[in-house]
């Protein structure tokens, strides 16, 4: 089996950038992208706020666009997804699809995911009123009303955020109380174009062809309500795509991959870049940053090995 000088895990920004910078310096590396490659900006229609584009692009033309890119360079992939690692021995291991491949070293960019609410209609209406990121989305609603679902410090951030175009903005709470910190609870609670709905789920998103209306349910009394609205957006949380690397890399509470300088690991010649480390911004520019910082820091790695 032969040894690759740099395998990168994912296929979204961060994985795509570090791809480009790590081939243009000649080391060829192998990028191993998943089932689903583009991350996150897959499910972007319109991304407006991505550098180089003053009329915005859709997502998946710029996950194209990225892909291409590192392809000019030498950049090779595999479009299947990464079910085991060995960081103990080197060089490095990665199964996927049944195959094996070994590596001096590892870029990790597998991503993070959204959780949804789990219902039919609202896979139907992601990109045209169902958002989970609200500083890539929130631009689009200048003037209309939009409803957050969720209870914590995420969905408290972005209601305050999207309060700066919408309308109004309703949080829709599964309880009758928060758990986000008591700071970002006084915060929302003070703004008059937030407001609330307690114990509330929302059981159904209808529209034509994007969002115009929600059906509620109240959890403590079983009634249902229909209301009139623009745009929904999920702040429940996300989920890591660190499954892999449980006992293998130091995770925190979250399962966000603990990271130094936002790159290094515990293990010399495996780094991190993106979302799957980062907890607070998740931007697809970020993201992109962090996977340049991860193929220069392979880089020098790779130099030091000879």
């Amino acid at each position: 089996m032969m040894t690759e000088k740099l395998i990168i895990l994912g296929a979204g920004p961060a994985g795509l950038s570090a791809a480009t910078y790590a081939s243009r310096e000649g080391f060829n590396p192998l990028v191993i992208g998943g089932y689903n490659p583009g991350g996150q900006l897959l499910l972007t229609t319109k991304v407006d706020n991505y550098p180089g584009f003053p009329d915005g692009v859709d997502g998946p033309e710029l996950v194209s666009r990225m892909r291409k890119q590192a392809e000019r360079f030498g950049t090779r992939f595999t479009d299947e997804n990464a079910d085991y690692v060995d960081l103990n021995s080197r060089p490095f291991t990665v199964k996927a699809g049944g195959k094996s491949f070994s590596a001096e070293c590892i870029i990790i960019a597998t991503g993070a995911n959204s959780k949804w609410l789990g219902i039919p209609s609202e896979q139907k209406f992601i990109g045209k009123g169902v958002s989970s990121c609200a500083t890539c989305d929130g631009f689009f609603f200048k003037g209309k009303d939009v409803i957050v679902v969720g209870g914590g410090d995420t969905a408290m951030e972005d209601a305050t955020f999207l309060t700066r175009f919408a309308n109004s903005v309703t949080i829709v709470h599964r309880k009758d109380t928060l758990k986000a910190s008591k700071a970002m609870q006084d915060r929302s609670m003070s703004n008059s174009k937030i407001k609330f709905i307690w114990d509330t789920a929302i059981e159904e998103i209808k529209g034509e062809s994007s969002v115009s209306s929600v059906v509620l349910r109240n959890l403590k009394t079983g009634k249902t309500s229909e209301m009139n609205i623009d745009g929904v957006f999920i702040a429940i949380g996300y989920a890591p795509n660190t499954a892999i690397f449980k006992d293998k890399l130091k995770l925190d509470e979250q399962g966000y991959i603990v990271a130094e300088d936002e790159i290094r690991t515990g293990i010399e010649g495996v780094f991190v870049a993106g979302d799957v480390a980062d907890r607070v911004y998740r931007q697809a520019a970020t993201a992109a940053g962090s996977g340049v910082k991860a193929a220069l820091a392979a880089r020098e790695y790779l130099q030091r090995l000879g």
